[in-house]
């Protein structure tokens, strides 16, 4: 697989745009219904609303 890496910067609003080829690339597309949260080591996570949602309901945790 190739990786397309992208440099981003939060807005002062406290937004992120990410480049469609990163979303290509993980099966996203405009419109998708995300999840994001932060992993607590400095990582945010990016999530299909459906699997964290499948995930808490089955795991007890995303």
């Amino acid at each position: 697989m190739i990786r397309e890496p992208a440099e981003t910067t939060v807005s002062e609003a406290g937004t992120v745009e990410i480049p469609l080829g990163v979303l290509a690339e993980a099966g996203l597309s405009p419109g998708a219904d995300i999840i994001v949260y932060s992993d607590g080591d400095g990582r945010l996570v990016i999530r299909r609303k459906d699997d964290a949602i499948r995930d808490l309901l089955e795991n007890g945790a995303l």
